[in-house]
């Protein structure tokens, strides 16, 4: 599938043609520069690798140096492969927003969750908790409450629903609307709200038109 790298800038609203207010989410999309192109007989598929962001030197490994180098460009903070480009791409090509991207499409981003820590079953996975509040009620409230059998089978089943790291994961939410395209500015406008924190990086990528 096509696509871009970007980053969130952050949540409005917006009125759609009948008055309704929609919830969206402003992406900063490109410029993405292309960064190897590989090929079915060299890499055993077809496939365009795009970098976004510049970074110094001194924070890029030597490797990676040699990659950009060869490449002919500056290097690259995030690095992601696409294909079924409809153009014809070239090693230190770039492209915008608008040159993937149109109002009334839907697209798939990826990106990674907020991190919440090592949180509880409540907040985790929605529990209720267990008891009540009042009439003796100690510490017990927000507990998980039973979690396996006696001496059979005598284990905890995989899947549990139990405490544990919260969030912080690759999280893709697909068939989101394109609402607004702004090729003077760089952004895109999607309609609803993608996964991660203000400023942090995302993959946009759209279907294959068929």
């Amino acid at each position: 599938m096509p696509g871009l790298i970007g980053k969130k800038v952050g949540m409005t609203s917006i009125y759609s043609a009948a008055g309704k207010n929609l919830p969206c989410t402003i992406l900063e999309v490109g410029p993405c520069v292309v960064t190897q192109v590989r090929t079915l007989e060299r890499d055993g598929y077809e496939a365009v690798q795009l970098g976004y962001g510049e970074r110094s030197e001194k924070h890029t490994s030597k490797a990676m140096q040699g990659h950009f180098k060869r490449a002919g460009v500056t290097p690259q903070r995030r690095l992601a492969e696409f294909d079924a480009f409809e153009q014809e791409l070239q090693t230190g090509d770039t492209l915008q927003v608008n040159d993937v991207f149109a109002e009334g499409e839907y697209v798939s981003i990826s990106g990674k969750s907020k991190g919440k820590g090592f949180q509880g079953v409540v907040k985790r996975h929605g529990f209720a908790g267990v008891g009540q509040a009042t009439h003796g009620q100690h510490n017990r409230l927000r507990a998980p409450g039973s979690i396996g059998a006696a001496s059979t089978p005598a284990r905890v089943f995989k899947g549990m629903r139990m405490a544990g790291q919260m969030g912080n994961s690759r999280v893709t939410i697909e068939n989101l609307e394109i609402l607004k395209v702004l090729p003077e500015e760089g952004l895109l406008v999607v309609k609803g709200a993608i996964p991660g924190h203000k400023g942090a990086t995302v993959v946009i990528r759209k279907p294959e038109a068929s």
